[in-house]
């Protein structure tokens, strides 16, 4: 009886740990496409020119207007951050976006997002505390096309892929917080986004395409 209990805990505790790995595998897997086909559209020069002298920049690869994510609408996704001595970028460190009222378009379910971060003193706080969007950030939606200069001066700035197309997405009232068991399963031991993106202590060869796709849409 006793080997048969600890079998069953084994099968119940297991999968557990085996769904935050293949989610988070797979969160890198679709951030890396949504980079790339995102970088590749003429309707997202302005989010390539702006990547440029981004502090960092976060990818969410299907956020949902349903309520079925975390209890209420968004989805789940990864930061990464630029030396701003080297330029090089480390990540990703894991993170959900959630919202009481997603702002997608009429008849629209999900959506592919990039945020742009541009001000050290949001990504400071995405380092440590839950960050409330619109008040404790700010953040606009980013234009389409060619934009000379851009909207540098928030926070955040948002560029959103709806069907296939560009659209204009509201997050106001959103809140993005750290997505720690993924952070902890991707990596295989406790990691912080403190110790991924600041200190750079911890790092992941299967995220290298996705490194090297946001540095060639920085370019």
């Amino acid at each position: 009886m006793p080997v048969a209990i600890a079998f069953a805990l084994t099968c119940i505790h297991a999968p557990a740990g085996a769904t935050d790995k293949s989610e988070a595998e797979g969160l890198v897997v679709k951030s890396l496409a949504t980079v790339q086909a995102l970088s590749k559209d003429s309707d997202f020069a302005a989010m390539k020119s702006s990547l440029a002298q981004a502090r960092a920049i976060i990818v969410f690869p299907r956020v949902v207007k349903a309520g079925f994510v975390l209890g209420g609408s968004g989805g789940s996704g990864v930061l990464l951050a630029r030396d701003a001595d080297t330029g090089t970028w480390a990540g990703p460190a894991f993170y959900t976006l959630r919202s009481a009222s997603l702002g997608l378009q009429a008849g629209a379910s999900s959506a592919e997002m990039v945020m742009v971060v541009n001000s050290q003193k949001a990504l400071d706080s995405l380092y440590t505390n839950k960050l409330k969007l619109g008040a404790e950030a700010t953040v606009v939606l980013g234009p389409k096309g060619v934009a000379k200069g851009g909207p540098l001066g928030a926070d955040f700035v948002v560029y959103s892929k709806v069907k296939g197309a560009f659209a204009g997405v509201s997050v106001d009232g959103s809140v993005l917080d750290v997505r720690q068991s993924l952070n902890t399963a991707f990596y295989g031991k406790r990691a912080t986004p403190t110790d991924i993106l600041v200190k750079r202590d911890i790092s992941s060869p299967e995220a290298d395409p996705l490194r090297v796709a946001v540095a060639d849409a920085a370019k």
